[in-house]
């Protein structure tokens, strides 16, 4: 009698939840774009992935839209530009705020958080024979930062400054300032992205190169200035070109999507991306840290319901006030 009892009890919660997850499928968009970056940058090559991995459980056709980067995309996002977007958390804080130099004084409260993704690191790569292969040897050098309103363009000229480092910045996508590398025509790449950067795995297999990041001496100056920012690690078996761990800079990355967002929809993308870790896998090594657990990173985007609905179904809890 127990047994019989448990089992329709299952058999109940599922045909509940089954009936949860049709409703409201009427509203579902039939085609969506997420907000990524530069071609060749790990947003566009991620979002690309999971876009096509949500694309086959909800029927959505979803476009990467390549775009300057996390500062561009968290203000698609609250304008309803783009459907979907992928941001840090640093430029995510400042638009939060109203002090995006995109849309300044534009306080972005209608975006909410769909799941976490992975750290970003700074990183920097130049070739071999420059004899560029710290922070410090940057200075009076050309030095590619990604695209403008991206998160290499918001923080390593900040950082420079920060070491009294004089460096001659200059924007452009991640495959093109890698390319420019390789030509000479700029000195490094300093780019922040996920880990490895796709566009430093091309290079260095066309060239010796250097990869490198703030050393923990060059951290231990600015890091109580910048909350959102913290140290990490460039681990060794991410690029051939490197023997051991190193020292980097790193925030964390959110998906996001608009508060008005179908409920029903949310939780669907957020039950695919969630539970479909080795999927993610295939398509980007940083993949490795799109795991619930990391939910816990965010400290100031409010969750959109379908996530919250996900993530206490499945056991995490989410804060009060960060319940959208």
């Amino acid at each position: 009698m127990k047994i019989t009892k448990v089992v329709a009890a299952v058999l109940l919660g599922g045909t509940v939840g089954s009936a949860i997850a049709e409703e409201g499928k009427e509203n579902w968009p039939e085609s969506l774009s997420i907000a990524t970056g530069s071609q060749g940058a790990t947003y566009y090559i991620y979002g690309s992935g999971w876009g096509n991995l949500v694309g086959e459980a909800t029927g959505s056709t979803f476009g990467a839209e390549v775009t300057g980067g996390p500062v561009q995309n968290v203000t698609l996002v609250q304008m309803g530009e783009s459907e979907f977007g992928m941001v840090t958390t640093g430029p995510a804080f400042q638009a939060w705020n109203g002090e995006s130099d995109l849309a300044p004084g534009v306080e972005h409260k209608d975006i909410r958080a769909v799941f976490p993704m992975y750290q970003t690191a700074l990183q920097v790569i130049s070739l071999e024979g420059s004899d560029i292969d710290s922070i410090s040897d940057l200075d009076g050098k050309t030095v590619g930062i990604g695209p403008a309103g991206g998160t290499g363009d918001m923080y390593f000229p900040q950082l420079f400054e920060k070491l009294d480092i004089e460096v001659d910045t200059r924007n452009g996508g991640a495959a093109d300032q890698a390319s420019q590398v390789q030509d000479g025509l700029i000195d490094a790449f300093a780019f922040a992205s996920g880990i490895p950067v796709s566009a430093f795995s091309q290079l260095e297999a066309q060239a010796d190169v250097n990869i490198f990041s703030f050393s923990e001496e060059e951290m231990s100056k600015f890091l109580d200035d910048y909350p959102e920012l913290s140290q990490g690690t460039i681990p060794a078996s991410a690029y051939t070109s490197l023997e051991e761990d190193v020292p980097a800079i790193s925030l964390w990355n959110f998906a996001i999507t608009h508060k008005d967002m179908s409920e029903s929809f949310v939780y669907e993308v957020t039950k695919t991306v969630m539970e479909s870790q080795e999927r993610m896998l295939q398509v980007h090594g940083s993949a490795r840290e799109t795991i619930p657990e990391n939910a816990e990173h965010n400290s100031f985007i409010p969750w959109h319901p379908g996530a919250v609905r996900w993530f206490e179904e499945n056991g995490y809890e989410i804060p009060e006030d960060l319940r959208g």
